[in-house]
């Protein structure tokens, strides 16, 4: 009876992969947008702010069922561990352990891939940047700086409210929101 227990628990788990490849492959659900949303929204988000692999995840449930499986098997093998007492206990910490392997695994991989090429904001006070069109007196125009050596352009204002003709060099000294504030240099 305890071998059908891990058996199952092996054959779901397995199941449950080459169902979700050959769905994902077929099928895709990468692709979805929220209508008027202009973006797309991440699955799956982790306890930090950014996307990632939650503990809870399908993904990780369905390792951890894998392996407690498994490991079932492979415990009832064995003479020392045959007993439902020896087996049972040894395959929840060796699957909670593959798991806890698996999902550190891809959080490294989720870290590395999603790290982004937007500047980072509050590092831009004090940058230098170029006027790319006129700031009007007490108006908005364009400026263009370039950080971690990639260019971005922004709405700026002069944060006197005096004009600055294109061309010239200024200071970042603030951002709020999407508006950056400038001095001319």
């Amino acid at each position: 009876m305890d071998t059908a227990v891990y058996l199952i628990c092996l054959g779901v788990g397995v199941l449950f992969t080459v169902i979700s490849s050959v769905m994902g492959h077929t099928f895709g659900g990468h692709d979805g947008d929220v209508v008027g949303s202009g973006g797309h929204a991440e699955a799956g988000a982790d306890s930090s702010d950014g996307p990632g692999v939650s503990a809870l995840s399908p993904t990780i449930i369905a390792t951890f069922i894998t392996a407690f499986g498994g490991l079932g098997v492979i415990f009832k093998q064995i003479p020392a561990t045959q007993s439902t007492l020896m087996s049972a206990p040894l395959s929840v910490v060796g699957a909670f352990l593959v798991a806890s392997g698996i999902l550190t695994m891809l959080r490294a991989l989720f870290k590395r891939t999603q790290s982004s090429s937007e500047s980072k904001i509050a590092t831009l006070a004090g940058m230098e940047a170029t006027v790319l069109s006129n700031i009007p007196e007490n108006g908005v125009g364009e400026i263009a700086y370039v950080q971690a050596g990639s260019r971005y352009t922004a709405p700026a204002r002069e944060e006197t409210g005096r004009a600055v003709p294109t061309g010239r060099s200024v200071k970042i000294t603030r951002v709020t929101g999407t508006q950056f504030f400038v001095r001319q240099l």
